[in-house]
């Protein structure tokens, strides 16, 4: 089967704590040494988001997949355009490691999957000739809510130069399936069995580089809660709150100290067959939302590759 989920992005930055205190803001649960930040999900032992400090600028790392046939993989990855490598330095061995044509490199590890979340409170709503709730409020005052929690890493964005050889590496050497796409320009892939819509997704930079990791939650309230929030405590730019067309989920961006994007989503299309789903081709007015507010100028900006005015 191959990739199964996404596990981690690792990132190098030149300190850590503007990064500790976002996303520990965006309600990940940190764990420092030295200048190596882990952040975790809450209930979750492993980090989702991994920040190395020192370096002269922020540069996406490597990803981490959860996998299985790693043996399968190392055999077709110099079929894909890309190469089997050592562990970096400072990284232990266990896995696979690999690098795509453009150098990215990722991370595949055979663990167990995390454990089922809970089912949450139903999110219902009334609508035309459909009454759910009658007799009380939908609503709480705003301050009996508690901040946002993601529940788990759901999918990773990365900047590719060449958006179809970054898919044909995923689908032939990691075997994963092209879910949807809009042109050449942005498209996502999915594991073959039990998946969110998307895992890794890509989008066209003249470089390589990391855009957004994704966390799930329970409801559309707590995306749109949890991004305002997110948003006034980090300062910088937000996209949202909005509700794609391409995975439908809804969808609030918050950007991080060095310019990529953190998401807050609920609602995302699930694929529990591949064999059975029929990828789109969609227009490149439906690539980005369905509905919400204007897009941020620099929102797919790689400043991986072009810095400022995040220098």
């Amino acid at each position: 089967m191959a990739v199964q989920a996404a596990l981690s992005v690792t990132l190098e930055v030149p300190d850590i704590e503007p990064g500790v205190r976002f996303y520990c803001d965006a309600g990940l649960v940190a764990e420092v040494e030295g200048q190596v930040a882990r952040l975790r999900c809450a209930g979750q032992d492993r980090p989702s988001i991994v920040l190395l400090g020192g370096a002269a600028r922020k540069r996406l790392h490597h990803i981490a997949l959860r996998a299985d046939d790693l043996e399968g993989i190392a055999g077709r990855v110099a079929e894909a355009g890309g190469a089997v490598v050592s562990a970096p330095e400072g990284f232990d061995d266990n896995g696979l490691w690999v690098r795509d044509p453009h150098g990215m490199l990722i991370r595949l590890v055979d663990c167990p999957a995390d454990p089922a979340l809970p089912e949450g409170a139903r999110f219902e709503i009334n609508g035309p000739g459909r009454i759910v709730r009658a007799r009380r409020s939908a609503m709480l005052p705003g301050a009996s809510y508690p901040p946002a929690k993601p529940l788990r890493l759901g999918h990773i964005l990365l900047f590719s130069p060449d958006v179809p050889a970054s898919v044909r590496f995923m689908t032939v050497a990691l075997n994963m399936g092209l879910a949807d796409r809009a042109q050449d320009v942005i498209a996502f892939c999915c594991a073959r069995k039990s998946s969110d819509h998307h895992v890794v997704a890509f989008a066209q930079s003249p470089g390589i580089g990391f855009h957004h990791s994704s966390f799930q939650v329970n409801d559309p309230d707590e995306v749109g809660r949890g991004g305002r929030a997110l948003v006034e405590r980090a300062g910088k730019g937000d996209w949202g709150f909005g509700r794609h067309t391409i995975g439908s989920n809804f969808f609030h961006y918050i950007q991080d100290p060095w310019g990529s994007w953190f998401e807050y989503y609920s609602d995302m299309d699930f694929i529990d067959d591949y064999a059975l789903w029929t990828p789109t081709n969609y227009s490149m007015e439906d690539s980005l939302a369905n509905w919400g507010p204007a897009v941020p100028s620099d929102f797919v900006h790689n400043y991986e590759v072009d810095p400022a005015p995040f220098a």
